[in-house]
């Protein structure tokens, strides 16, 4: 099956269908309007011959032929990236770095960076969790993002360079009248039959919930249901005021009024931090990143793990391997 000239813009719509499965969710990933994408993709099928996709009221799914294109549409648009990053001169333009929320370990790193090179631009973003920002630095609409990069799905990791950064210490954010909110760390055995929320709901941060649901299991932690999306800190602490859930969270994570942050402890659970960014970028900011969160991680013993500590053995592997 082949096509001369195709539109990259047309292999991006179907790169992120495909990785999406629903048209909805590829709209608004691509920041297009849905019948536009769902014109895109026809446009591509009549150009190519073939139908790539089989949709259905209840589902999308890909077609044998979808699936043969797939793997050669995902390496002409990393060719394309690659081409449009050599054309340009890297040091001249901004490095967009996403700190998933603010003021929490990333966003030390960047300024610790922006400290080793002032003269490059390190641009903050915020996507609020690693499994949606992976496939944006994949598309080149962000550079390097942080999280948990264990949760990602296999054929996204492969096409990305990660660096450790942290085992960070997890944490329960308790409204000020909950029980446990007067001690100074929380067992994790005394949150057993607590409803705990920890994103459920939030395709941004899928790999955040698989992380607590694990940690969940262990020690008989209701999973709290789905709340409302919430965008800003204002609507965050709205929405869990209206619940009344205690909250999974990592030490550091910013204070919220009307809560009180404990660590967890017994065994401390922790999150793995990871820098990720697209394999064979090349920017001077990139560097001056690197370097600051391994100077971080030495002189802060970032990367000195509790012992004891719990940590789902694929994350120790690649906390360990990377």
């Amino acid at each position: 099956m082949t096509a001369p000239d195709l539109d990259p813009r047309l292999l991006r719509a179907f790169v992120t269908v495909a990785g999406e499965l629903h048209f909805t969710r590829a709209a608004a990933r691509l920041h297009v309007a849905q019948q536009a994408l769902s014109r895109d993709i026809r446009r591509l099928e009549r150009e190519l011959g073939r139908e790539l996709f089989v949709r259905t009221t209840r589902q999308v799914s890909l077609t044998a032929d979808g699936e043969r294109l797939l793997p050669y549409a995902r390496r002409v648009l990393d060719a394309h990236a690659a081409l449009r990053a050599a054309c340009a001169d890297p040091a001249g333009r901004p490095l967009l770095v996403d700190l998933n929320t603010d003021g929490m370990t990333a966003a030390r790193v960047l300024a610790r960076a922006r400290e080793r090179a002032p003269e490059c631009e390190l641009m903050a973003r915020f996507e609020s969790g690693l499994t949606w920002a992976a496939d944006e630095v994949l598309a080149g609409r962000l550079d390097v993002s942080f999280g948990r990069a264990a949760g990602l799905r296999p054929a996204v990791l492969s096409r990305l360079s990660v660096q450790p950064v942290r085992y960070e210490p997890m944490a329960v954010l308790l409204p000020n009248d909950h029980p446990l909110a007067g001690r100074e760390a929380v067992a994790l055995c005394d949150l057993a039959g607590e409803t705990v929320y920890a994103g459920a709901g939030n395709e941004r941060t899928l790999e955040w919930t698989d992380l607590a649901a694990a940690l969940f299991a262990e020690w008989d932690i209701v999973l709290a249901p789905p709340a409302p999306l919430a965008v800003g800190v204002a609507e965050f602490q709205r929405v869990m005021a209206r619940t009344g859930h205690p909250v999974l969270a990592v030490e550091g994570f910013p204070p919220l009024p009307g809560t009180v942050l404990r660590p967890l402890v017994g065994p401390v659970p922790l999150s793995p931090l990871l820098m990720v960014w697209r394999a064979g970028l090349d920017h001077p900011g990139l560097s001056a990143l690197r370097a600051a969160a391994a100077e971080l991680a030495e002189t802060e013993g970032w990367l000195k793990r509790i012992p004891g500590s719990w940590l789902p053995a694929v994350d120790a592997s690649l906390m360990r391997h990377c």
